[in-house]
């Protein structure tokens, strides 16, 4: 987000020599934030949760600001199908696992279902850049929206497998006939949240090249590790892992950094949007207890 943030600001020539971009969200572990002029770039983790969490939290923020004529663009990778690897996919709806378009969530126990269907001149208009741009391939299609990016994506090499190769290819044709043209896994409820609260979305997502809707080639082995179907390199071997190490090493993560404690507010006053003590979105990214929780 901050690459993000400085390459935006080269091209709305507000970047100079000794510029700084302070992350505004600092005081949590929640999100990144930046801004320059009037964009707002904002990271999310993975998973429709995540990005539900931060979009509820930025369109308050927005709104207390009295932001007005917003539009919201997300950018990610994604699993292309049928495309050349780097090739980016222009949302034009985003659908499920059964190529339909909504979203479906659960409030109060009722089931509740909202229109997945992104801004149609949005999207035009990032063809036109594309256009203009000249520099990568683009397509404008479906994004299959999943809850998991192992059975829900159609993969082989998670630790459940309930198919077979012929069965995901089968499906994969399926969805590319539906007119989805690459796999992720939070358009979804943008798409939703952005319809629902009156805002222009938009989402961009770059495809790798793991959703071929052919066979493997015959020169792959029929011992090769099931990562191998989806044109990625093979697995890594096995790392060995000492018997003092503790047991997060064996997932190959770092050791747990020591708490850190939240000093003083956020810095909000960083939008340029403030009005006044307590007309501004003072609480709106991040927990109002974080002071109560040192260990966040």
């Amino acid at each position: 987000m901050k690459a993000f943030i400085k390459y935006i600001a080269v091209e709305l020539g507000l970047d100079h020599p000794g510029a700084e971009y302070p992350n505004i969200c600092e005081g949590t572990d929640r999100y990144a934030m930046f801004k320059v002029g009037p964009v707002l770039s904002v990271s999310h983790g993975m998973g429709i949760p995540s990005i539900a969490i931060m979009l509820h939290k930025l369109i308050k923020l927005l709104y207390h600001a009295r932001c007005s004529d917003v539009t919201l663009i997300r950018i990610g990778t994604s699993g292309g199908i049928v495309l050349e690897p780097g090739s980016v996919v222009i949302t034009r709806q985003a659908v499920d696992g059964c190529f339909k378009q909504e979203f479906e969530q659960i409030v109060l126990g009722k089931r509740m279902v909202r229109n997945t269907h992104l801004d149609d001149r949005l999207v035009q208009e990032l063809v036109r850049c594309s256009a203009d741009l000249g520099e990568f391939p683009t397509v404008v299609g479906n994004t299959m929206c999943t809850l998991d990016f192992y059975e829900g994506q159609g993969r082989l090499d998670g630790a459940l497998c309930s198919y077979a190769e012929k069965d995901k290819q089968e499906y994969l044709r399926a969805a590319y006939e539906a007119g989805t043209r690459n796999i992720e896994m939070e358009s979804s409820v943008f798409a939703a949240m952005c319809n629902a609260c009156g805002l222009r979305g938009g989402s961009l997502g770059r495809s790798s090249p793991n959703c071929p809707p052919s066979p493997p080639p015959p020169h792959v082995s029929s011992q090769a590790p099931p990562i191998a179907s989806l044109g990625l390199a093979p697995a890594l071997p096995p790392r060995r892992v000492s018997s003092r190490a503790p047991p997060i090493a064996s997932l190959g993560l770092a050791p747990a950094l020591p708490p850190r404690r939240v000093s003083g507010p956020l810095r909000w006053d960083l939008l340029g949007l403030s009005r006044g003590p307590r007309q501004g979105p003072q609480c709106l990214c991040r927990d109002s207890r974080a002071t109560e929780r040192p260990e966040r």
